[in-house]
């Protein structure tokens, strides 16, 4: 028998469809987000083609070599109050946006230019595209090779002979030996330099504590002096490898032509990679495509962290929420218990979970400050004047660090855990807590051996939502430890190995510096979206792992429950 639109509407199956259809759309929207977001971010690490055209403008012809970044139409209105010359009937024009590189002989890394005005473009094989560690990239033709000054190889033809494919792999083995002195020069600068410089201030720390309480006995003063001797020693020595090691460093240089058909030169030191993405098969584009998202993950930002990698910030923003969520469970956990299990059920318990329920809406900057003035301010200072009053007036822990953003963040999250908490405690029966006190067992027994057990998955799902609000946030850290670029991370082989003082990167402060801080606003536009898919990725990971420790909890803890 055929149904009513009346009889179908009071079934609830119209709200069941609605629901279904609003889920729907949310899916195809978050989905379709971060398919744009990754298009636009990992897109930019594909070795695009370079084009070589000529580019007339009122009768001035200049030559043109770069990638084809953005192509968007412009109306004729427009262009006519810019003073170019629009043939009459034509309502728009396309433009292309170019990375012509050679900041350092062009002033700029890209130019708008207009797809009509292009002339004979073309893809020659001989062009060559070069990473540099400043000035961005370099496109050009390369001439030669030179070694302490001296010219070793060099090739003045546009075809690619034997004689060309021979100075190019010279090219890739001085570059390669390049990076191996890089190396080098890394591990002596940021490691042993880096691990002696630190073991110093300890040592000037330390004697600055026996100033300070006035001890007189020299045998205490020796033993610091000779130490700091030591390293001294040793740290000339290390100095002298340096010299040795920039002075290989620096010894051959490159000689190109640029578009304009000047010979420049610059030190191969300068160059992380050298490639001809014009004469690249798709296998050789899809290694050089996986070695750039790997170097973007692994290696340290340059260029006012436009270029290079982001793995500082990875670091950073994992460390903080696993410190973070090591803080927030214990305070959310035994919160949540008195409040369900000890507390007496009354007007204040219900005012503290109201509190609760408000604090989870409090903005988040509003916890930033106070974890700058409380934090920071107050506890930090006391903290240095307790613990470290060699180091001032060098604050300690009286500066924004690792330590104090974890808590800050902490603090933020610890509303949701409450309450996640609490909701896994009332889904307890109150059967189970008879029959465990009527064996024998003492409350606190019943709590640590059944109920706790029991509420585990509902725990683990208040640190999941923590960490999914925490990882993202950016306002309170701008106050209370993020920086742009931090020197080191905070953990490393110096002990104690985890410094809580030291300032850190993070994901979600290197999206907003990148993206509306940078001095070149179009370099940094796709680092924009890869950092932002990656923050995606990472969080993602973050609560993934929650989701697995919950899984394995709930299987554990199933037999409880029968």
């Amino acid at each position: 028998m055929r149904q009513s639109f009346t009889e179908w509407s009071k079934s609830g199956a119209p709200w069941v469809w609605l629901n279904a259809g609003a889920v729907a759309i949310c899916l195809i929207m978050v989905v379709g987000l971060l398919t744009l977001i990754a298009i636009r971010g990992l897109g930019h690490f594909w070795p695009a083609d370079v084009i070589q055209a000529t580019y007339v403008d009122k009768g001035n012809s200049v030559t043109l070599i770069g990638e084809k970044v953005q192509t968007e139409d412009v109306p004729a209105a427009q262009l006519r109050d810019s003073g170019v010359a629009v043939p009459e009937g034509v309502e728009s024009m396309q433009r292309n946006l170019m990375k012509v590189g050679n900041r350092d002989h062009g002033g700029t890394d890209f130019i708008w230019v207009l797809e009509d005005f292009i002339k004979n473009p073309s893809k020659p094989e001989m062009l060559f595209t070069a990473e540099r560690r400043e000035w961005g990239n370099f496109y050009g033709y390369l001439r030669g090779i030179k070694e302490d000054g001296k010219l070793v190889s060099s090739y003045e033809g546009y075809e690619k002979t034997d004689e060309y494919l021979a100075l190019w792999a010279l090219l890739e083995s001085r570059i390669e030996r390049a990076l191996d002195i890089h190396s080098d020069i890394e591990d002596i600068e940021k490691d042993r330099i880096g691990s002696i410089n630190y073991k110093l201030e300890r040592l000037r720390l330390q004697e600055r504590s026996l100033q300070l309480k006035n001890v007189t006995d020299p045998a205490q003063y020796k033993e610091i002096e000779e130490k700091r001797a030591a390293l001294d020693a040793e740290y000339e020595g290390l100095q002298g490898d340096l010299l040795a090691l920039y002075e290989k460093f620096n010894r051959d240089t490159v000689v190109a032509e640029i578009a304009n058909g000047k010979i420049v030169e610059f030190k191969v030191a300068h160059v992380v990679r050298a490639f001809l993405p014009n004469d690249m098969g798709l296998g050789g584009k899809i290694l050089h495509y996986f070695s750039k998202i790997w170097e973007f993950v692994s290696t340290d930002p340059r260029e006012a962290n436009t270029e290079g990698g982001i793995f500082p910030a990875i670091f950073g923003t994992v460390l903080m929420v696993i410190i973070m969520s090591v803080i927030v469970t214990p305070f959310g956990v035994v919160a949540a218990v008195y409040l369900r299990e000890y507390a007496k059920q009354g007007f204040v318990t219900r005012v503290i979970r109201i509190a609760v329920n408000n604090l989870a809406g409090v903005p988040s900057i509003v916890y930033g400050v106070f974890g700058l003035g409380f934090f920071v301010y107050f506890l930090g200072g006391h903290i240095d004047d307790a613990f470290f009053p060699e180091a001032k007036p060098a604050p300690t822990f009286g500066t924004p660090g690792l330590m104090w953003a974890s808590i800050t963040l902490a603090l933020l999250t610890v509303p949701v855990v409450i309450v996640a908490t609490e909701e896994g405690l009332t889904r307890i029966p109150r059967a189970v807590r008879e029959g465990s006190l009527a064996l024998g067992a003492t409350k606190f027994e019943t709590l640590m051996k059944i109920v706790i057990p029991m509420a585990s998955p509902a725990i683990m799902t208040g640190v999941i939502l923590a960490i999914a609000r925490a990882a993202g946030e950016v306002a309170p850290l701008m106050l209370v430890g993020v920086v742009k670029l931090a020197p080191s991370l905070p953990l490393d082989m110096n002990y104690p190995f985890l410094h809580l003082d030291q300032k850190f990167m993070h994901l979600g402060f290197h999206i907003y510096d990148v993206g509306f801080q940078s001095p070149n606003v179009e370099a940094a536009r796709p680092l924009v979206y890869a950092t932002a898919f990656l923050l995606v990725a990472v969080i993602a990971a973050l609560n993934l792992s929650a989701i697995a420790i919950r899984n394995h909890l709930r299987e554990k803890y199933k037999a409880l429950e029968m």
